[in-house]
């Protein structure tokens, strides 16, 4: 288990209202699109990250996370597994709390440079599905 409850808990309601969603685009039929409506919903602020920049959800969208001008609480990470190290890194040098990988992306010797660097990570689960849980 990569997310125990209580750090699923606290990402999703202490960390902070804003969420960078890396591999976010206006492809509708990709799973980022219907997760960052659903955070949306649950009052997050959801910013696109996508090498297209494009604006999504009515958010301003940017190429990298280095390129976002603003703290970002929540790095969301929708790239396969190959990828998703270095975006946890990058989140890292960013300055966020948290990192999150969506279901099915594991990476072991991110989720261990990412703890050691003090943030909070989830991987292998959804906030979508886990947000609406919470009571």
């Amino acid at each position: 288990m990569y997310g125990d409850r209580a750090t699923v808990r606290k990402i999703l309601t202490e960390t902070g209202d804003t969420w960078a969603v890396v591999g976010l685009s206006n492809n509708e039929s990709r799973a980022a699109y219907g997760v960052a409506a659903v955070l949306q919903r649950f009052g997050k602020r959801v910013v696109p990250v996508h090498p297209k920049a494009e604006t999504v959800h009515g958010e301003k969208g940017y190429a990298s996370l280095a390129d976002i001008p603003f703290d970002v609480d929540v790095v969301d990470v929708f790239v396969n597994t190959d990828l998703a190290g270095g975006v946890a890194d990058e989140a890292v040098a960013k300055g966020a709390k948290a990192v999150w990988f969506q279901l099915g992306v594991v990476d072991e010797a991110a989720y261990a440079r990412t703890r050691e660097a003090g943030l909070d990570m989830v991987m292998d689960r959804c906030p979508a599905i886990e947000i609406p849980q919470l009571d």
